[in-house]
């Protein structure tokens, strides 16, 4: 008979067994089940709703059932249903009828949320250290490229020449934002449901700051309606890893191009990349690939959830069943593309002088042709006709702006005076560009130092709630 069968005439069918448990997934917070269940107990006792000796003799248990599981994960049945209803089975064949005793005052719901508050918020802290990883990564390539010069684009066009670094540290102040997004959640997730029971609470005197205080919660989830209903903190897991994995796709695209013959500016190490079985010659960026792929999971893990929660009543409902498998694929997906982009990005090979010829190869330094008629006091929109006709005229003639001469400049604007080639060379135009937060090299290393403190900061948050809620365990 199931724990719960008192009141049923009949078993359930087994094809309801089978649909309705969640086992075969939920075995994942196994960990976190008897954590919650190892302060549970002693919450019991020290209210003296058990005694001692009874709290004792359970928490032993639990650990034994620990440490069974560990070794032999078909000891978890279907016919159990859920993680919480196999532990509790194992713990009553490990102790005996005492055993049942440790669900005084709790209930499935009040349990499941804890248990997944416990493993979302170990997630962050596993998610916020790889992400700093890759940051890290790509500071360092930044600091070998602080004179790599290739060019800037938009909408996939040459637009104007930046530093490499630049581009790198555009990525850095990328994971920033989601570091920061992360560890603001963090708060939000740490919050104890357990004492909220189905959906009311329980007539036991239970201390729920206690519990919170044993699982090193920042305080207790104030509604019981609220605290068992709510996956709010899921969802923003989810949208945070949504926005993540976008980021990684990003730059997964560019380094895809970028390792292409057609580009030819990077080259992945070959432990990052793979072959083809039919064409010897092939070196396929496929880890890039693959995390560009796997993005579309992520987002469907998202908007799996937020569909399956839009029409739900207070409280709990078996819909909610699906918060599960999303959150777990997504936070595995997450941590294994971060976990490969650190290595990855840190081991590629720039093709500083192929960037370089680029920049001098195209009609990026356009724009400060434009700005040098404008300090020569010609109107900016008369400028900028002026700089199309000689782009168009470089077209014709198959040159660049630095190709051509000082009387063929004098075609178009007798205002260009020798200066013009010293001003258009690809170092000078990024250069010029001596603004906060812009590409120029001092402006560069700037950004460069000021990640250096972001770094310090993150990895201080890190350490700090790591030993907080990973050393009590």
């Amino acid at each position: 008979m199931k724990l719960w069968g008192g009141r049923f005439t009949k078993p359930t069918n087994e094809l309801v067994d089978e649909y309705t448990a969640s086992i075969t997934f939920d075995k994942k917070l196994a960990r976190y089940d008897i954590q919650g269940s190892l302060a549970h107990v002693n919450m019991l006792a020290k209210c003296n709703i058990i005694s001692q000796e009874d709290a004792q003799q359970i928490a032993d248990g639990l650990l034994k059932v620990q440490n069974q599981i560990d070794h032999d994960e078909s000891l978890l049945t279907v016919e159990n249903e859920d993680i919480h209803m196999n532990i509790e089975r194992l713990l009553i064949e490990e102790v005996g009828p005492v055993g049942g005793k440790l669900h005084t005052g709790r209930s499935r719901n009040d349990q499941i949320a804890l248990d997944m508050r416990l493993y979302a918020r170990e997630a962050i802290l596993d998610i916020t250290n790889l992400l700093l990883e890759v940051q890290k990564a790509l500071h360092k390539q930044a600091k070998q490229n602080m004179d790599t010069v290739l060019p800037g684009y938009t909408h996939l066009q040459r637009a104007q020449p930046i530093l490499f670094a630049h581009h790198l540290l555009a990525y850095v102040s990328m994971f920033q934002r989601d570091l920061e997004r992360l560890m603001d959640s963090f708060k939000r997730v740490n919050k104890s449901p357990l004492g909220a029971g189905a959906l009311a609470g329980t007539t036991f005197p239970i201390n729920r700051e206690f519990v919170a205080e044993q699982l090193q919660f920042d305080g207790i989830c104030e509604n019981s309606l609220d605290a068992v209903s709510d996956r709010d903190f899921v969802l923003e897991l989810l949208s945070n890893a949504s926005v993540i994995v976008m980021h990684l796709s990003r730059l997964s695209e560019e380094l895809v191009l970028w390792s292409s013959a057609e580009f030819s500016f990077v080259e992945l190490d070959d432990a990052f990349s793979t072959g083809s079985s039919m064409m010897p010659q092939k070196k396929n960026p496929d880890v890039a690939e693959l995390v560009r792929g796997k993005t579309g999971r992520v987002f469907g893990n998202l908007m799996g959830l937020l569909t399956t929660l839009k029409g739900l009543p207070l409280a709990y409902n078996k819909d909610m069943q699906e918060d599960k498998e999303g959150m777990f694929d997504t936070v595995d997906t997450i941590k294994g593309a971060l976990a490969l982009f650190a290595p990855m990005i840190e081991t590629m090979v720039v093709k500083k002088e192929n960037m370089y010829q680029a920049v001098r190869k195209d009609f990026s330094n356009a724009t400060d042709l434009a700005d040098y008629l404008v300090g020569k006091k010609l109107a900016f929109r008369e400028a900028h006709s002026v700089v199309g006709q000689i782009v168009l005229y470089c077209i014709e003639q198959n040159k660049y702006l630095l190709d051509l001469t000082l009387k063929e400049f004098h075609k178009f604007s007798e205002l260009v005076e020798e200066d013009i080639f010293e001003k258009l060379a690809p170092e000078a135009v990024v250069n010029a560009r001596n603004v906060q937060g812009g590409p120029a090299r001092n402006r560069v290393q700037e950004q460069y130092d000021q990640s250096k403190t972001l770094f310090e900061e993150s990895e201080a948050w890190i350490q700090i709630h790591a030993d907080k809620i990973k050393g009590q365990w």
